[in-house]
């Protein structure tokens, strides 16, 4: 199985689980970097560094440090497919502060607020939005 398709089909296990702002564990608590904490686990092992803290609010300003995560661990693509993560900028300007996973060309796996993680259409809300595209490594260097 490829490394995207064992991602996709892992997101997918986490459907349903309820968001909980930092928590990551399947079936109890997840946001959306938890999510992708929690597809990383099942495919690398343990998680390469603790998240910092980080403020439950999508508009809230400060470092990327979602983004140079992402760069620090995961692997650029230009387009993203099924299986690979995808950071958002909710306002032009601010840093990343949102993330889920592609699991079809028109949808996304994700968390956020008030929601369980849940698979949503990728609209052009969200495509406007989109700040990175990563792939799950295969193994962890």
């Amino acid at each position: 199985m490829s490394v995207r398709a064992a991602a996709l089909a892992e997101a997918r296990r986490w459907i349903g689980t309820p968001y909980r702002h930092q928590a990551s564990v399947c079936g109890a608590g997840a946001d959306c970097l938890g999510l992708v904490r929690g597809v990383w686990r099942a495919l690398n092992g343990a998680e390469p560094e603790p998240p910092p803290p980080y403020p439950a609010r999508w508009d809230a300003g400060g470092d990327d440090l979602l983004m140079q995560a992402a760069e620090r661990w995961l692997t650029p693509v230009a387009e993203a497919q099924p299986g690979d993560v995808i950071l958002f900028r909710l306002k032009p300007g601010l840093s990343a502060r949102h993330c889920g996973i592609l699991s079809s060309p028109d949808a996304l796996i994700h968390a956020y607020w008030g929601r369980a993680v849940c698979e949503t259409a990728l609209t052009q809300w969200w495509r406007r939005r989109i700040a990175g595209q990563f792939q799950f490594p295969s193994q962890v260097k």
